[in-house]
Order: C-alpha cells, then sequence, then structure tokens
C-alpha cells in the first residue's frame, strides 16, 4: 500500500476507536454515515479514506465492524509493537503517561526522563524514570522508536536534538517550541495555546 497522507491515519485512528465502542454495544455492521455521525464529519470523507486502504462495504449492510477495525489495525499497528519514551516528567508528562496506560496494545510507554533527582528513580503509572543523561543507553538499550517531548520550550530543541542522534523516528511536541528533525524523523506539534486561541476565535465568533 502506498504511503496514506497524514490526515487520514490520523481519521483512520479515530474510527477505529469509535468503532471499538461501537462493536461493544453489539452492532455488527456500520454505514459511512454513522461513522461520520461518531467524528462529525461528512459520508464523503469516510467512504474516500476507506477507499485509500482498499476496503469497501455493502449497499445492503455497510461495513463489516470487526472486519474494518481489523484492516485499520493492520495499516497502522506493527507486527511486534512500538515503545515509547516520554521526556520530561512535568504535570503535563504524568498526565500523558497516565492517560496513555493501558489503551493501546501496539504501543507502550517503557521509559520516561528528566533532569529533577527528586523525579528520577521512581515509577510513574508503571514507568520507571531516568535521568536524562541515561537516556541514549536506555533508549538503544529499550529499542524505544518514538519519543514525546513535554519539557519547557527553552530546552525542547536540544531535548530533540539528543533524541534524533539516539536513533529516534518520531517525535511527538508538546512543547511551546516549533521544532526543525530530519527528514527521517516524523515530527507532529501540538501546540495548546495556539488551539485554544483557535476555539476562543470561534467561540467570539458565534
Amino acid at each position: 500500500m502506498k504511503k496514506l497522507p497524514d490526515k487520514t491515519v490520523e481519521r483512520l485512528s479515530q474510527y477505529r476507536r469509535a468503532l471499538l465502542d461501537y462493536l461493544s454495544g453489539g452492532k455488527q455492521h456500520i454505514f459511512s454515515h454513522e461513522i461520520a455521525n461518531l467524528l462529525h464529519i461528512t459520508a464523503v470523507q469516510v467512504r474516500r479514506d476507506l477507499m485509500l486502504i482498499g476496503y469497501t462495504g455493502t449497499l445492503r449492510q455497510g461495513y463489516d465492524v470487526k472486519e474494518l477495525i481489523e484492516i485499520i489495525g493492520k495499516i497502522i499497528d506493527t507486527r511486534d509493537g512500538q515503545k515509547v519514551a516520554v521526556v520530561g516528567i512535568g504535570n503535563l508528562g504524568r498526565a500523558i503517561m497516565g492517560y496513555f496506560s493501558g489503551k493501546r496494545t501496539r504501543l507502550s510507554i517503557v521509559a520516561a526522563f528528566d533532569v529533577n533527582p527528586e523525579k528520577t528513580g521512581k515509577i510513574y503509572a508503571g514507568v520507571p524514570c531516568y535521568n536524562l543523561d541515561e537516556m541514549e543507553d536506555i533508549i538503544r538499550r529499550e529499542g524505544i522508536s518514538i519519543a514525546v517531548i513535554s519539557v519547557p520550550g527553552e530546552e525542547a530543541v536540544k531535548v530533540a536534538e539528543a533524541l534524533v542522534l539516539t536513533g529516534i523516528r518520531g517525535i511527538l511536541n508538546f512543547s511551546p517550541k516549533p521544532l526543525n528533525v530530519p527528514p527521517h524523523v516524523y515530527l507532529q506539534e501540538y501546540d495548546m495555546i495556539t488551539m485554544l486561541e483557535k476555539i476562543a476565535y470561534f467561540v467570539k465568533k458565534n
């Protein structure tokens, strides 16, 4: 399969979560407009995304929910799963680990890093926290491929550079500092201030 667009991959993840809830309600089939209603998007968009992954339903029953969940899993997940590290164990870092714990079987947070000696050597949401100086050794030893950055903005660039040198191939940046990484590293940045200001704008307009 060809590489999918970023937004399509995002929606596939959302489809799977919505479908898992739908399946738990005992329903075996679903139509594109029903998926669209669950995610507040259009049925046309749903059909386009599913056509991109080569999956079609039937006019009479729509999509087989369990089958679609399995297909999305084969596309998004890796067979053996992937390991994740969180750098920065402040309130946000701990919240990320606590929220993520037990949510997925193919992605697992296995290490956390911080410079504060009062945090290192402790366990957060079942994850050991190490000193930042140990980051390269731990990441290489554990085979960690993804990192979440939740450090203050002034530290983010230095942390990202260190992560790239360890062989990290994907970074989720929660710091307010935009990052530059090599082309082989996939970067996703989440700017909470921008998101809130966007919401505030539309609240004002409405």
